[in-house]
């Protein structure tokens, strides 16, 4: 990849990064929940997730999905159906005073799980990046180089933004702390609209 075509890549990366999206916001509540470095575990996952999506776009599979109605329309519905289960999961979650020091701690597999989860079931994401890749493509170079290129950008650019979110989230914890279970229900009850509004919308 030449070098202004990859400066224009992170740029693109910088921006959809930027744009809300439910990985953020999972970092957000992870990090404000089980702090800076058990949401590592849910950043980890999602960038993994995101490294997959990269993967299945660029070598085709964002091109069947665009083409078939009914694995589109399955996808979408699972990916909602996920985000729905994440918001009730967060709803009816306890507030932040049942941490690692009470014995509630989730352990890292758990975060990472739901970040990758979150990335993967993300139809939305998986068509932008069937779109969004192949105007970098360079057809005469080694598509296995240009893939490693483009998902260690964009996943080091997601990396960095939701860790940025997550340590900002542990550093107004105990604003957090004080509103208890209404952040866990104002961050739950935004994961269940978007899952609801995800296979909604055309």
């Amino acid at each position: 990849m030449e070098l202004h075509t990859w400066l224009l890549y992170l740029a693109a990366s910088i921006g959809l990064s930027l744009s809300p999206g439910p990985n953020g916001l999972l970092a957000l509540t992870h990090g404000a929940l089980h702090g800076q470095r058990k949401a590592l575990f849910t950043i980890s996952g999602g960038v993994l997730g995101f490294t997959v999506i990269i993967a299945l776009s660029l070598f085709g599979i964002g091109a069947l999905l665009q083409a078939s109605i009914v694995w589109l329309t399955a996808l979408k519905w699972a990916g909602g159906a996920y985000l729905v289960w994440l918001g009730i999961q967060l709803w009816r979650a306890p507030a932040m005073e049942l941490g690692a020091a009470k014995g509630g701690e989730r352990p890292g597999s758990a975060l990472f799980k739901e970040g990758l989860l979150s990335a993967v079931t993300n139809p939305k994401a998986l068509l932008f990046f069937a779109a969004f890749l192949p105007q970098f493509i360079e057809p005469t170079r080694d598509l296995i180089v240009q893939f490693v290129v483009m998902a260690g950008t964009f996943g080091a650019v997601e990396f960095a933004y939701e860790w940025i979110v997550a340590s900002a989230a542990h550093r107004v914890r105990p604003l957090l702390r004080r509103l208890g279970r209404r952040f866990n229900q104002a961050c739950g009850g935004i994961f269940a609209a978007i899952g609801i509004a995800m296979p909604l919308r055309g």
